[in-house]
């Protein structure tokens, strides 16, 4: 065998680090439309196995990049409850109870705000009851997600956390953070639903089809 040459170091190379970030209400929901669309329906609930959701995005991001070895370096799951019903509370302690707690799992979960009231687009006068069924018209409003994906995306690269970053979402108000990653060798690969957010998908390094394999991740 022939001896290493001396002073020369091995190189040795590491899997690519990859960090999943989900924009939960945008991912749910495009999946639940998606869903309702291929079986002909009025409205379905796509049933997500979120503890696998994490490592099985990043192993797909993985294949897009020709990546064969990797590390899944943990998923941040980005959500919002309204705090005035039953079933915003009850959607809290399950994101903060039961899937913060899961491994590799981090939950931000923020309060949603009350909606500005609806107005006539003729006379601009607040529509405040349904002329239907004269029930009060109340909506939430989810703020300030988009910018902590964005901040948690860029701050996360400073740190040298990650070598790819999967982004699941087809909100095209991150296509600036994701071109600002860009132009510092980082590359962001779209998990998302096309033709949706074709803006973001053409902003990343690469981007994938969830809903072709969905069943994947169903629970």
């Amino acid at each position: 065998m022939t001896a290493p040459t001396q002073g020369l170091q091995p190189v040795v190379t590491r899997p690519a680090r990859v960090r999943v970030f989900i924009d939960y209400w945008n991912f749910q929901l495009s999946l639940n439309e998606r869903e309702a669309e291929q079986r002909k329906v009025t409205d379905f609930r796509f049933q997500i196995d979120w503890v696998q959701v994490g490592p099985w995005l990043a192993a797909k991001a993985c294949t897009v990049a020709g990546i064969t070895s990797h590390s899944f370096d943990g998923v941040i799951i980005y959500t919002s409850y309204d705090p005035s019903t039953p079933r915003g509370k009850k959607f809290k302690n399950w994101a903060t109870t039961w899937l913060d707690r899961q491994p590799g799992v981090t939950v931000h979960c923020r309060e949603r705000k009350p909606r500005g009231s609806l107005r006539c687009p003729a006379c601009h006068i607040a529509i405040a009851d349904c002329p239907h069924c004269n029930q009060t018209i109340r909506s939430t409003i989810e703020k300030g997600v988009d910018t902590l994906v964005a901040t948690d995306m860029i701050r996360l690269a400073w740190e040298d956390a990650y070598d790819i970053a999967v982004l699941a979402t087809s909100d095209s108000d991150l296509v600036p953070a994701v071109e600002f990653l860009g132009q510092r060798g980082r590359r962001v690969i779209q998990a998302g639903f096309p033709p949706l957010g074709v803006d973001l998908a053409t902003a990343c390094w690469g981007s994938f089809d969830v809903f072709r394999n969905r069943t994947e991740i169903e629970r």
